[in-house]
């Protein structure tokens, strides 16, 4: 019978998922609102 406990603690997350990871959390991505920051800035620089 598998002893889940003892599986656990021998788990080790793959390279790949590791790397993943910081690359979403260390990635500046655009959201929408800075998206609609920019749009005003460009509008009252215009006017």
């Amino acid at each position: 019978m598998i002893n889940f406990e003892e599986e656990l603690k021998n788990f080790q997350p793959s390279l790949e998922v590791e790397e993943a990871e910081a690359a979403i959390y260390n990635h500046d991505m655009t959201d929408v609102t800075d998206i609609i920051t920019e749009i005003l800035r460009d509008g009252r620089s215009a006017g």
